[in-house]
């Protein structure tokens, strides 16, 4: 076994590697970029090396760097994590030329199943089933137009390498498609360096069921059951879940056979995940299912099978990378009860789930367990994935464990950014992924209710107003007035939306809120909890006043739900940020891929102005208004802050707007 090992990594993945690694008494090294100087993964590791700057391809993509300071620190292997070099048959190459052991499988099963297209027909070659499509070389738009309309519509353009639905595109009509390719190309090729992509059918109620497989270096292969990921936004799961809700004997025979089957055709050691489309339109059957790819790596989402199978899984890949054979074999395994995963992000469900940032002020989770790469202080940057934690819960039963995760994320508190916690939660309760009915349209299709909630009533604005205006509850005269009660204006920002409230203050522990019915009595703080009485119950929640990149807030957890507000500077006297159309703003921290007008140009209200990424995300700004281009203040390659203008209009004429053709 290794004595020591280099994680090329960062974040929640090198700190789990890390808690195994320490079991198994191996030394661990972690690299660290600038901006991940102070990461938890640094300080949890017995070493640590500097390899750049921020930006990835200055740190965790240098391979060089990375194999430099695992010879200089005397680390006898390299484990990958996932993302970054994990798939990269070059990076592979360069570690074993190093003297060095990969941790992962060789650099020629890498290639073979690092793009799609190749992979595809390796599997057709060896009858596993792959959904139609084209797969070819020939990568002219006019060509590749016309093999979608021949698989007919809808298809999906897919990015040859890498995964994550990076490049990825969706296109339901001919007219589409020209706009979707180009942009799942520069997607790719920032993503992988490859804008290579492949046309396939758009399954019309797909199910993303996944095997996951070992292999060890004596040609072994086993697998540990399936995994579903259905439940998708942007092509990226959700949540994931294991064993998949629905399985049968019979198709989990088929599926998990064909998993292993692809796995021995190249060769395969070490951890890896066959994932397949699965049609979801009916019960799962033995001819419903095809292969769409191979992750040659660990997956995000292998702590739902370590709970039903009791396996480690990094312990698996330490092992076989230290020329051990497979721990268990195929009949020595077996299934647990019922495992889920929620991936909890810095991100805002209700602007189109665009990633955020800021520093985490406050965190607090739920009973479950959490795999995590940050704590408090940290910052959420605008270079990495804006993962914060995997929340994941184990019990005898679907329900159980779907309740223990529901409970889990209404417990969990984040402070400092926007999160998706409540999104997940209200996943939680979604009557058809509740009772096991999930495609990966799901949350598309019912996203209107899963974002919708009940409003903040008065004990939320009476917290709120509380920690916004720092009221001292302690001081017996805060609320005494010769005539009357004391009041105080609280203004405060909830969803994009300026709230105007009053908050009426009738004792030091007696207050209301303008507007609103009912008076909260009795108010105590401890901490962070405040508590009162409110229409005879008692009401309870976690306040926390956050200070992030200058902005003010007030993140107020009740009754398992997070209400975030912005709490505005009263000096603060510039223009409304939405420009009242006048100005296009970032809506994000990232850098601006391309611009497609200049100043005088006239356009109209929905035209795509400017195209930004943002965490290997893709975001197309549009025109809110008919007009003309005053002013363009960014440039293609700037990387800009949110809320910088980027695009003035020159001022509206009285009369009818002007429009102009593009």
């Amino acid at each position: 076994m290794f004595s020591k090992i280099l994680i090329a990594n960062r974040g929640e993945i090198a700190c789990r590697i890390i808690r195994t690694a320490r079991l198994m008494n191996i030394a661990t090294v972690t690299v660290y970029s600038d901006a991940d100087a102070a990461a938890r993964h640094v300080a949890m590791a017995d070493e640590a090396v500097h390899i750049g700057a921020s930006p990835v391809q200055e740190s965790y993509l240098n391979g060089n760097r990375i194999i430099a300071a695992a010879l200089q620190t005397g680390a006898e292997a390299v484990h990958p994590g996932y993302g970054f070099l994990s798939e990269n048959a070059g990076f592979v190459d360069a570690v074993t030329a190093a003297g060095l052991v990969f941790i992962g499988p060789s650099a020629q099963a890498i290639r073979k199943m690092g793009l799609k297209d190749a992979a595809k027909k390796l599997m057709q070659d060896a009858d596993v089933p792959v959904v139609p499509g084209y797969h070819g070389d020939n990568q002219d738009a006019g060509f590749l137009a016309g093999k979608a309309g021949e698989i007919g519509y809808p298809v999906l353009i897919k990015a040859r390498a890498g995964g994550g639905g990076k490049g990825m595109r969706k296109v339901e009509h001919p007219s589409g498609f020209a706009a979707a390719l180009q942009s799942a190309r520069r997607e790719a090729q920032a993503s992988f360096g490859d804008g290579h992509v492949l046309i396939e059918k758009y399954i019309s109620t797909p199910r993303h069921i996944e095997v996951q497989v070992f292999g060890d270096n004596f040609g072994h292969v086993v697998h540990l059951f399936e995994r579903d990921c259905s439940l998708q936004r942007r092509h990226q799961k959700v949540i994931e879940e294991a064993p998949a809700p629905g399985m049968n004997d019979a198709v989990r025979a088929a599926m998990t056979e064909a998993a292993v089957k692809a796995a021995r055709t190249i060769d395969y050691s070490g951890a890896g995940t066959v994932e397949f489309i699965v049609d979801g339109s009916g019960p799962l059957r033995t001819d419903g299912f095809w292969f769409m790819e191979m992750n040659t790596r660990l997956q995000v989402e292998h702590p739902v099978t370590e709970a039903i199978t009791g396996q480690d899984l990094v312990e698996w890949q330490l092992r076989i990378a230290a020329g051990e054979i497979l721990p268990l074999g195929q009949d020595d395994l077996r299934i647990e009860g019922h495992a889920f995963e929620a991936r909890l992000y810095a991100e805002d469900p209700a602007n189109g789930f665009l990633p955020a940032t800021g520093r985490l002020t406050h965190l607090n989770f739920g009973d479950a367990r959490i795999d995590t790469g940050v704590e408090v202080g940290a910052e959420i940057s605008p270079h990495y994935d804006p993962m914060i934690a995997k929340i994941i819960t184990h019990d005898g039963s679907r329900t159980g464990a779907l309740q223990k995760l529901h409970r889990a994320l209404s417990e969990t508190h984040v402070a400092g950014t926007v999160t998706n916690v409540g999104f997940l939660a209200a996943l939680c309760r979604h009557h058809g992924f509740a009772a096991g009915r999930v495609d990966t349209g799901l949350i598309e299709r019912d996203l209107e209710v899963l974002l919708s909630g009940p409003e903040a009533g008065a004990p939320v604005f009476v917290f709120a107003g509380i920690a916004a205006l720092d009221l001292d509850l302690s001081d017996a005269m805060s609320g005494w007035r010769l005539w009357g009660d004391a009041s105080h204006a609280l203004a405060l920002v909830h969803n994009g939306a300026p709230l105007s409230k009053r908050l009426m203050i009738h004792s030091r522990d007696s207050m209301s809120v303008a507007g609103h019915d009912g008076r909260l009595d009795d108010i105590r703080r401890s901490g962070s909890r405040l508590t009162a009485r409110f229409e005879g119950r008692k009401v309870t929640a976690d306040v926390v006043r956050t200070d992030s990149a200058g902005v003010r807030g007030v993140s107020v957890l009740m009754d398992g739900r997070t209400y975030w507000f912005v709490v505005p500077d009263p000096l603060d006297t510039g223009s409304d940020p939405a420009g009242g159309g006048e100005e296009v703003t970032a809506p994000m921290t990232g850098v601006v891929k391309l611009l497609d007008v200049a100043a005088g140009q006239s356009v109209q209200r929905g035209d795509r102005l400017l195209v930004m990424e943002a965490m290997k995300m893709e975001l197309s700004l549009t025109a809110p208004r008919d007009g003309v281009i005053a002013q363009v203040a960014c440039a293609v390659g700037r990387q800009v802050a949110d809320g910088t203008v980027l695009v003035r209009f020159e001022e509206a004429e009285s009369g009818p707007e002007r429009t102009g053709a593009h």
